[in-house]
């Protein structure tokens, strides 16, 4: 699983105005309906058909646990995808996104600075355009690593250098094992 990813997609699934589906059955027809068939949600889930077709009947009331995970992804994934556009937007453009994190940051610079890298707890308010390159990166696939090293830049302006008024000679910010990561719109 990827957390920076999965913690992007956490932050605008808070913004939903109504909850998901609960029941499997609610859940599968759900699915069927975003899909236009039962043979698009089989294959999707790796089941049969027929299997698809008994949840949505309610005839299966309880799928096994690997299922049940990935039905709810699923279903997740489409839920309410104009209000999590709205919250992907008013982030990208006015309201920016907090980082709250505990990982072990560093950085380089020049040579008689203390650079040592240490475990920091940061909750940090980044400004719009980082939220959009994030964004950005994730629509267009962008792995952990890819999100963590622009998680990096936005600390390193935003924290370390304070907007340019200080550490100006800052060249990389180092982030690594994270232990906690939690966006926020």
């Amino acid at each position: 699983m990827s957390m920076f990813g999965d913690g992007l997609d956490q932050a605008v699934q808070r913004a939903f105005t109504r909850p998901i589906p609960k029941s499997a059955g609610a859940q599968m027809r759900y699915l069927v309906t975003q899909l236009k068939g039962t043979k698009a949600v089989a294959q999707m889930l790796r089941v049969s058909q027929r299997t698809v077709e008994r949840y949505v009947k309610d005839q299966i009331k309880k799928p096994r646990p690997a299922l049940a995970s990935r039905l709810e992804r699923e279903v997740k994934a489409r839920w309410q995808p104009q209000i999590r556009a709205k919250a992907r937007e008013k982030a990208a453009t006015t309201g920016g996104i907090v980082i709250d994190t505990r990982a072990r940051l560093g950085y380089t610079a020049p040579i008689g600075s203390t650079d040592q890298d240490r475990i920091r707890h940061l909750t940090v308010a980044l400004p719009p355009h980082h939220a959009a390159r994030l964004f950005d990166a994730q629509d267009q696939g962008a792995n952990d690593q890819q999100l963590r090293e622009i998680a990096a830049e936005a600390l390193k302006e935003v924290y370390f250098q304070d907007g340019g008024r200080r550490a100006g000679s800052l060249e990389e910010v180092r982030f690594t094992d994270v232990e906690h990561l939690e966006f926020d719109l």
